[in-house]
């Protein structure tokens, strides 16, 4: 799984992304090419409604979906088999609802902790307990004139498998 979430761990508000950080933008296209991204129906359609290139992109939705270059199931479940499938790592990329169904079988979670607490920010990562989970990196990033809030970037492995 990948994120980026704010202290309060919101990761959205408006169907959008409530923040612009380029080089956490970078880290996820990096972590992410080649690899099966699975996300749900509004994160898809936050992107447009266009596949992000380079990786195979499998969306959760029981509703029809009209969109080329993209699979379409109708759970969970089914979208993380077949992105088993075509990689051994597959990258859930939201929204709310796909992180909080995911989380019980993470065993990699990559988080962008940004430092900063979003006003009517309606979209929020699962609660996790920290304890079940170990840090194994973490980089930090200034503020910066393209990044209006420092973050962290993290990667934390599940203590015990899922």
């Amino acid at each position: 799984m990948i994120a980026a979430l704010d202290r309060q761990g919101a990761i959205g508000r408006g169907n959008a992304m409530p923040w612009h950080l380029p080089d956490d933008l970078q880290h996820f296209k990096r972590l992410t090419l080649g690899k099966p991204v699975v996300m749900g129906r509004k994160t898809f359609a936050s992107l447009g409604c266009r596949p992000l290139p380079g990786r195979p992109n499998l969306v959760v939705t029981r509703r029809g979906l009209p969109a080329d270059r993209v699979e379409v199931f109708d759970t969970l479940a089914a979208a993380l088999a077949r992105g088993a499938q075509l990689h051994d790592e597959v990258m859930v990329i939201g929204g709310g609802q796909i992180y909080a169904q995911a989380l019980p079988q993470a065993d990699r979670l990559y988080l962008t902790r940004v430092e900063t607490e979003i006003e009517g920010a309606d979209t929020w990562f699962p609660e996790w307990d920290r304890d079940a989970w170990q840090l194994q990196a973490e980089a930090y990033h200034p503020q910066d004139e393209r990044h209006p809030w420092p973050y962290f970037i993290q990667v934390w492995t599940r203590k015990t498998p899922a």
